[in-house]
């Protein structure tokens, strides 16, 4: 009863389709069995490890334990890790080992050693490496000997002690007093054998072993649902048999793998105490440790020529005065007059740039944005909070003069609190890989990573696949699926456990009645519909399969590997980090988040098409940043709702109040943006009437007037709260920030300390405790819903952009939209119908003078394009267009020039389908008669 036991050996659900524990339960049942530690040894990644520090370390502070948490891995050696190709008669061998670190540093090791599976030996969905590589990297790690798929077993099992001994010695010479021989008892035949072997091997080499269990699930009553989880995992039935060879699947031979309590584990290795103490000894060895940093960024390269030209002083670090130096530089093009009140603006927001320590990430930003222009990739004007930086807009991030909109640096960046800034970039989406490229190219290939995404297992899904595993037919399967609300996010174990009282709030009348009965199946006796909602509450929530995010980097200071582990994607060399998005950021490393945008594209193709087209067009010089924001012409597009391939402007619901509205200023466009969204849209018809007249507007107070009358004396905007703060109640800038984001997230114990400091302030500079608790409780109704201004003028502008195109060069831009709906035939439908609406012909394919994409002709026609022909791909249309350097006079002449096994006898079809070959003055289906 003394004895002591902790269970390191442990499986979470990121050893997909594997396991079916997740962290937090490990944790809680940790805890309930009064363990002093416990481990996790994920089958080949370490996906799982930063939430597991993180909770332990959240739980230790809070609830005073002192649990200390062992990570480990374990991995895929193969000695042929680096060869991707074997047959039937020469398979690859693998096996497994557990290893643990001892420290960060031997975290770090661990770190390399899982990344190097992924990168350099992943085959067949396995990420191996090779003892050369465990040699390398052994530095404070402490290797078990493992299961039955661990060498020494294996090898003892297959070839016999005199081999397997080779082995043990092998790992013993390299490990020393770090090797520790496992012992496992789950009640199999080959166990025990391998066991007597274990014990002989380390009292002769005097190894200590240490009692163990391999844990996959937490309760024995959960092994059936891990036998689910292993059939969904090999896509069999659980009707088939367990066993080896034909006939049979792979499953647990018994229920004995999972988290027993400490009488257990004393019960069954009573005979061999000293594998308690031995366990206990190795856990004092694994010291407690963060894995998160400071915030990293990589080394921005400051010019040479710069420091000797402007830099007197020896400092090492450069940032600050380089970052002041393009900030004025770029102030003096952009602004016609430095006045007091912009310098102020500027030293402001350096001098917090400066405090916080981060002016390399404006510059590493800056540099990104610029060789994007260098490269021809389109930018976008801005996109979230940094619009509100005037350092940003001077530099060149942004294209927004947040001065002349009334934005805000510290909505963008609290002056009180040091955090990483967070930018955003819209790139256009056919230009956002070839700025990643040149991101690994610069920073370097070991220094990049795009982010990881785990697809889980919904309510949907966990009975979907544990009803296909039982063998539920279809049609159940399906009606039971469906009884699962859509709109809101709970899990089984809620919907089955949860008071119908408390779903009654949450639910339509329609989801509560499937709720209700999706509780009766549960209650069931003995039918397959209840087994099934039952083993799919234990599955659900298991990691399924890994996705990419879709824009967020990481670029890191020296190898990556050093910090995280990775993996590599699919379809690029790209590092792809096992951590996902909110834990990356967590781990101090600097994200940057990149994204495609479609309308960003079309902007780039349209003004491509207008400069092709110059010719036939004089004095056109059309810069976009100059084009006028009071342009009557695309005002009138705005009030008619004429907004059909119009950025954000687009709906129905958007055109229907765009028309009662009448935009008639940037500011309407802007306002508009942030309110038709759930929630604040309820205010739309208050907003329009008060434009029109229709509904008085008042102000609370009169200094409220200046911050509310572009918004008709509605809260549109979170920057008007802060405004508003500081202006009543002397609010610092910082506090105003964490005010607006109180109200945006409802947190009551922030907002009851903001509201007395509200009201104290706001008596102090002589107002009404009644108007200043109307204030606050308008506040409370609306502010909650109001929106990001900065992130709403950005959008706005280039929605503004997108409506002058198509108002002046709307063959142009429609042509340009086509071609970026290509793929879908309802969409070009759509818009080619748009087209006959504004005037503008839209000719059919013509071999001569379709391109891939769609194109305006001398006549400023569209003409169809040749990629949107179905069943023609890319490279067919690559070889016609090739081959066309003089006009093709018929189908054979064609034929005779053109790559056939790309031209193939579908694409001619299709070709002649299309019209594409009518100018041959030869009819359709004629080229379809036998004899042709």
């Amino acid at each position: 009863k003394n004895q002591y036991f902790s269970h390191i050996h442990n499986h979470t659900y990121f050893s997909i389709l594997s396991s079916t524990i997740d962290i937090n339960s490990l944790i809680k049942k940790t805890i309930e069995y009064e363990m002093d530690a416990v481990g996790i040894t994920d089958y080949g990644n370490m996906m799982g490890v930063f939430n597991f520090l993180n909770k332990i370390k959240t739980i230790n502070d809070s609830e005073k334990k002192k649990i200390k948490p062992i990570i480990g891995c374990e991995l895929f050696i193969s000695d042929n890790y680096l060869i991707k190709k074997f047959t039937k008669k020469n398979p690859d061998k693998i096996y497994h080992q557990v290893l643990v670190a001892k420290n960060k540093n031997g975290y770090e090791n661990l770190s390399k050693l899982c990344s190097k599976g992924f990168i350099d030996g992943y085959y067949s969905g396995i990420p191996r490496i090779g003892k050369n590589l465990v040699e390398k990297y052994k530095e404070n790690l402490i290797a078990i000997s493992g299961d039955l798929n661990s060498e020494i077993p294996l090898t003892l099992l297959n070839k016999g002690e005199k081999e397997a001994e080779k082995v043990f010695k092998w790992w013993h010479n390299l490990f020393k007093d770090d090797f520790y021989i496992e012992i496992l008892r789950h009640g199999l035949e080959e166990e025990d054998h391998v066991n007597k072997i274990l014990i002989k091997f380390a009292k002769k080499y005097k190894v200590k072993f240490i009692a163990q269990n391999n844990n996959f699930y937490l309760e024995k009553k959960d092994a059936n649902a891990h036998d689910i989880l292993l059939c969904v995992k090999n896509c069999q039935k659980q009707s088939i048999p367990i066993g080896k060879g034909k006939g049979f699947r792979f499953g647990f031979t018994n229920k004995e793998f999972y988290f027993k309590n400490k009488l257990q584990m004393y019960n069954i290795f009573s005979d061999i105490p000293e594998a308690f103490e031995n366990l206990k000894e190795l856990i004092e060895k694994v010291e407690v440790y963060e894995i998160s940093n400071p915030i990293l960024l990589p080394k921005f390269e400051i010019p040479n020529k710069w420091i000797k030209k402007y830099c007197k002083s020896n400092e090492i670090n450069y940032e600050n005065e380089y970052l002041k130096y393009l900030t004025y530089k770029g102030a003096k093009k952009k602004f016609y007059h430095l006045n007091e009140k912009i310098k102020k603006k500027i030293e402001f927001e350096l001098e917090t740039i400066k405090k916080i320590g981060y002016p390399g990430y404006f510059l590493i930003v800056q540099d990104f944005i610029l060789q994007a222009k260098k490269i021809g990739v389109e930018v976008g004007p801005g996109r979230g909070s940094v619009a509100g930086s005037v350092v940003a807009y001077c530099i060149g991030i942004t294209k927004i003069d947040p001065i002349k909109y009334n934005l805000l640096f510290e909505r963008f960046l609290n002056p009180d609190r040091v955090s990483l800034p967070d930018i955003d970039i819209d790139f256009d989406d056919k230009g956002r890989e070839k700025i990643i490229k040149w991101v690994v190219k610069k920073y370097g290939k070991d220094n990049v990573a795009q982010i990881i995404t785990y697809g889980k297992m919904g309510a949907k899904s966990s009975i979907r696949d544990t009803a296909r595993v039982l063998n539920l037919s279809l049609e159940e399967t399906d009606k039971m699926a469906k009884m699962v609300p859509t709109n809101f996010n709970f899990s089984l174990k809620e919907i089955i456990t949860k008071d119908i009282k408390d779903l009654k709030k949450k639910l339509k009348f329609e989801e509560l009645k499937n709720v209700i009965k999706l509780k009766k199946i549960f209650k069931e006796k003995n039918t397959l519909q209840a087994k099934t909602l039952k083993q799919a509450m234990v599955i659900e929530g298991s990691v399924r399969n890994t996705g990419i995010h879709a824009c967020g980097i990481i670029i890191t200071p020296s190898d990556i590997k050093k910090y995280i582990p990775v993996a590599k994607t699919k379809d690029s060399n790209l590092l792809l980090t096992q951590f996902d998005n909110e834990v990356v950021e967590k781990m101090g490393l600097l994200k940057m988040d990149f994204l495609g945008l479609k309308t960003l594209t079309i902007i780039k193709e349209t003004l491509f098409l207008i400069k092709k087209n110059i010719k036939l067009k004089k004095n056109i010089n059309l810069k976009l940043e100059k084009i006028p924001l009071d342009d009557e012409k695309t005002y009138e597009l705005f009030k008619n709702g004429e907004t059909v391939a119009v950025f954000q402007y687009e709906s129905h619901g958007m055109q229907k109040y765009l028309k009662q509205f009448k935009p008639d200023k940037f500011y309407d466009l802007i306002a508009m943006n942030a309110l038709y969204r759930p929630g604040p849209m309820q205010y739309i018809p208050n907003f329009i009437a008060r434009k029109h007249g229709q509904e008085k507007i008042s102000y609370d107070l009169p200094e409220l007037k200046e911050f509310l009358k572009e918004t008709y004396g509605i809260t549109v905007y979170q920057e008007q709260v802060m405004l508003i703060s500081q202006k009543i109640s002397g609010f610092s800038k910082g506090d105003a920030d964490l005010l607006r984001k109180a109200i945006g997230k409802k947190e009551k114990n922030i907002l009851s300390n903001m509201k007395k400091k509200f009201i104290d302030g706001g008596k102090k500079n002589g107002f009404s405790s009644k108007i200043l608790e109307k204030i606050w409780k308008d506040w409370k109704a609306f502010a909650s819903y109001a929106f990001n201004k900065s992130h709403s003028t950005c959008y706005s502008y280039i929605a503004f952009q997108t409506a002058y195109l198509k108002t002046h060069y709307p063959a142009e831009y429609m042509a340009s939209v086509l071609s970026n709906n290509m793929k879908n035939i309802k969409d070009i439908s759509f818009f080619i119908e748009e087209c006959k609406r504004i005037g503008v012909i839209v000719l059919g394919p013509e071999i001569n003078e379709s391109d891939y994409k769609f194109t305006v002709n001398k006549l400023g026609f569209i003409r169809f394009g040749i990629g949107a022909i179905k069943g023609i791909g890319e490279y067919s249309v690559k070889s016609i267009l090739k081959e066309r350097k003089k006009k093709y006079n018929s189908i054979l002449g064609l034929i005779k020039k053109v790559d056939l096994r790309l031209v193939n006898k579908k694409v001619l079809e299709n070709l002649v389908v299309s019209g594409a070959f009518d100018n041959f003055k030869i009819k359709r289906s004629q080229y379809f008669y036998e004899e042709n």
